[in-house]
C-alpha cells in the first residue's frame, strides 16, 4: 500500500471520528434538554377561571340515639326500630336505597363517678350504670322538593340527630373541563403580552400544572343536635325550607414556556 492510499485513509478517519464525536454531543445535548425542561430558558405564567353550576344533589346526616339501662339487647332493639322506619320513610318519600348507607355505629357506656375529694377513705371506681347507642345514616337525595319533608319527617319517625346538609353537583368534570380550558386560554393569552412587551418569542409548552377549588355550600337545619336530643317528639315541624344555591369550581393552570 503507497503512502497516498494510506494517506487517504487517513483522512477518511479522522472525518470519520469527528463526525461520530459530533453525533455524540449531539445527541447527548438533545437528549439533556428532553429530560431537563429546566435547562432551557423559560417563563411561567399563572391563571384562573371559574365555572358556576347549579347543585343537584343534598347530603345530610340522620341518626339515632338511644339511652337506657344496662339492658344493652333492648337498647338495640329499640334503635333499630327507629332507624328502620326512618329508612323506610326515606325510601318512601323517593330516595333510592344506593343512596342511604349507614355512616356510623356505635355503643358507648354511661359512667357515674363518685365524688371522693378530701375523703380519707378509698374511691370506688366509676360505675357503669347504663350505654348509649348512636346509629347514622347518610342520605343523598336527588330531589330538592322532598328534602324539606324528609328532613322534618325523620324526626317525627324517632330521629333526634339531623346534621351536615349540604349541597353538591354529582358530576363536577363538565364544569372542571369548563373551568380549564378557560383558565389555559387566559393563560396562553398572558404569556402571548409579556413575550410581546419583554420582547422574545414564546417557544414550546415545557410542563403544566392544575388545581382547583369547589367549595361546599352548606345550609343550616334549624334544629341542633343538642336541642333535638333534649326534645326527640319535636312533633308539628314545619317542612324545611332548602335553597341550594349555586356552586363554583375555580381551576388554576400553570404554564411553563420555553423562550425563544
Amino acid at each position: 500500500m503507497n503512502n497516498k492510499i494510506k494517506n487517504g485513509l487517513g483522512l477518511i478517519g479522522i472525518v470519520l471520528a469527528a463526525v461520530f464525536a459530533w453525533s455524540v454531543v449531539s445527541y447527548t445535548s438533545t437528549y439533556s434538554k428532553s429530560i431537563e425542561p429546566s435547562s432551557f430558558r423559560n417563563f411561567s405564567v399563572t391563571a384562573e377561571a371559574e365555572a358556576i353550576g347549579i347543585p343537584d344533589i343534598a347530603e345530610f346526616t340522620v341518626g339515632v340515639l338511644t339511652e337506657g339501662g344496662i339492658g344493652i339487647a333492648d337498647l338495640q332493639e329499640e334503635n333499630n326500630e327507629k332507624i328502620s322506619a326512618i329508612t323506610s320513610f326515606i325510601k318512601e318519600k323517593g330516595v333510592e336505597e344506593k343512596d342511604i348507607k349507614t355512616s356510623g355505629y356505635s355503643i358507648s357506656p354511661r359512667y357515674q363517678y363518685h365524688e371522693c375529694y378530701g375523703s380519707d377513705r378509698d374511691c370506688p371506681p366509676p360505675e357503669i350504670v347504663g350505654y348509649s347507642i348512636r346509629s347514622n345514616i347518610a342520605v343523598k337525595a336527588r330531589d330538592f322538593a322532598i328534602i324539606g319533608d324528609i328532613l322534618s319527617g325523620v324526626v317525627d319517625k324517632g330521629a333526634n340527630v339531623v346534621s351536615d346538609l349540604k349541597f353538591a353537583i354529582d358530576d363536577e368534570d363538565s364544569l372542571k373541563s369548563e373551568a380549564r380550558n378557560e383558565a389555559i386560554e387566559k393563560a396562553n393569552k398572558k404569556a402571548a403580552e409579556i413575550a410581546e412587551s419583554a420582547g422574545f418569542k414564546v417557544g414550546r409548552l415545557l410542563s403544566i400544572s392544575e388545581g382547583y377549588y369547589s367549595p361546599v355550600s352548606y345550609d343550616s337545619y334549624p334544629l341542633d343536635e343538642q336541642s333535638l336530643v333534649r326534645a326527640p317528639a319535636a312533633a308539628g315541624l314545619t317542612p324545611v325550607s332548602v335553597s341550594p344555591g349555586s356552586q363554583e369550581i375555580t381551576s388554576t393552570v400553570t404554564l411553563v414556556y420555553e423562550i425563544r
